[in-house]
């Protein structure tokens, strides 16, 4: 065997030669086209940058095996299937970016960043990011600008009207600034795109019950509950039953929330304080117990347990509940009215006045404050001022029959004795209880008619039979000592 020009061995024209291979084109064009079809570029996001063994023509850049000489690769192999890895995901848009971080600055508080963020954000997407929107609307509401957080939410809407969250935002600041009509529509709206959403049952029960529609409240309050049980929606429900003054209704709520919630220390309160109400004390002294075991600053039941301790005579223990709950409300007039009852109560009038003064002024139109005053000037004989503060009482609450009572007394004292037997009248009028004619008796007797005087003294009997109240042993007194006055006993409850 010769050799040829190039070195390489020279093969007799008479030996037999081996099946030639197809001539190769070698040209960068197929090399390109035969790594596109390959799927090894890295552009087409099927590969990781490294050429793959399985591909023909390897990656770019990658020459392929072959013997120029010959046209024959050096190593034939198989061609297998090319396995693609998943394509990565797309890109987030760029004004989408923040979200998370806006999210993290919102949950934090850190509403001074979380701003600066939502305004990148808007100023990147031209006012059209949604999420930016959204938390910018939740800060103006939590800031106390409602009416510009609705705005904010309305444009929320009209870029997303399919998400039932703005439209429950909408309405829930609608709600806050008293427009409870519209609000009901708007969650009306959103029941469409949210179905069996117990958020909306319960915001449109408590939408009606300010319309006073209760009995559609309460419907929609247990449906509410129904699919999902929660304590504020009891605590609702239990309201709609006291704004129609079916306290036995309220109670039974109250009583099934305490066993969905039995830890909720609110709940135990006011569970206590319908007890205290409907005359079981001792119901509600457990619930006040119960409510101070898991809350020991629970300042309702203190001040609830307080007042219990309070009419019982204990004052100095009063006090001291008093004093704890001072430590957390210092500024709460129910307080301070309840201390100076309690220095009234020790005869201490100078401290009770000076108490019941502060009370009055953190809470200028509360009644009961002014009853109080009333009462502790008559005891020390200072008529001019009871009857200052006892109309201002009556001018707050004219319906009460004590109030008149307490007013005709000053005015008895006063030597004012025509307004003062009108005053008696009008809390007659008003149903008032047996002390009221007790007293309309005594003045009675003081002005020479005796007749009329037995006659309300006769009236008081019959009241003191049908009340279950304990009798007070001074007004028993006075009943007695007044009937032997009158000259009546039981010949004259025979007429």
């Amino acid at each position: 065997m010769d050799e040829g020009v190039d070195g390489s061995p020279r093969r007799d024209m008479d030996q037999p030669q081996p099946p030639s291979a197809p001539p190769v084109d070698t040209s960068v064009s197929d090399l390109l086209k035969a790594a596109e079809e390959g799927g090894a570029t890295q552009d087409n996001g099927g590969g990781d940058g490294v050429a793959s063994a399985d591909n023909v023509g390897g990656g770019v850049g990658v020459q392929p095996q072959i013997n120029i000489a010959t046209g024959v690769n050096k190593k034939p192999t198989e061609q297998k299937v090319s396995t693609r890895r998943p394509g990565r995901a797309p890109d987030i848009p760029v004004f989408e970016r923040r979200n998370w971080l806006i999210h993290m600055h919102y949950v934090r508080k850190d509403y001074d960043t979380c701003k600066a963020l939502i305004e990148e954000s808007l100023m990147e997407s031209h006012g059209t990011c949604e999420y930016a929107l959204y938390v910018k609307a939740l800060i103006l509401r939590e800031e106390g600008d409602i009416q510009q957080s609705l705005d904010v939410f309305q444009i929320c809407v009209q870029y997303n009207s399919n998400n039932p969250d703005n439209l429950k935002q909408v309405a829930r600041s609608l709600f806050l600034l008293g427009r409870h009509k519209a609000s009901l529509q708007v969650y009306k709206e959103a029941s469409k795109l949210s179905i069996d959403d117990w958020e909306i049952f319960h915001n449109q029960g408590v939408c009606l019950m300010y319309l006073k529609q209760f009995e559609r409240a309460k419907e929609l309050l247990r449906k509410a509950l129904h699919t999902s049980r929660h304590d504020i929606t009891y605590m609702m429900l239990g309201k709609c039953y006291l704004m129609e003054n079916d306290l036995m209704g309220a109670t039974e709520v109250f009583k099934k929330a305490i066993e969905f919630s039995p830890e909720n220390v609110d709940l135990m309160t006011t569970l206590g304080v319908l007890y205290l109400q409907t005359g079981h004390n001792q119901r509600a002294f457990d619930q006040f117990g119960s409510s101070l075991t898991y809350e020991v600053t629970n300042v309702k039941a203190i001040l609830a347990a307080g007042a219990m301790i309070q009419d019982k005579g204990d004052f100095e223990v009063a006090l001291v509940k008093y004093r704890t709950a001072a430590t957390q409300i210092p500024e709460s007039p129910q307080l301070w009215n309840n201390v100076g009852m309690c220095f009234f109560g020790k005869k201490k009038y100078v401290a009770a006045i000076s108490c019941l003064k502060h009370a009055a002024f953190l809470a200028p139109f509360e009644w009961t404050i002014m009853h109080n005053l009333g009462l502790v000037f008559l005891a020390m004989s200072q008529y001019a001022s009871a009857f200052h503060y006892l109309s201002a009482a009556i001018t707050l609450k004219p319906k009460i029959a004590k109030l008149f009572m307490l007013l005709a007394v000053a005015l008895t004292y006063l030597d004012s004795m025509e307004d003062a037997q009108k005053a008696y009248e009008q809390a007659i009028q008003l149903n008032g209880d047996h002390m009221v004619h007790l007293n309309y008796a005594v003045f009675l007797n003081k002005i020479s008619m005796q007749r009329a005087a037995s006659q309300q003294l006769s009236m008081y009997k019959k009241k003191l039979e049908a009340t279950q109240n304990i009798i007070d042993p001074e007004a028993k007194g006075v009943a007695a000592r007044l009937e032997v006055a009158l000259q009546v006993g039981e010949v004259h409850d025979a007429c």
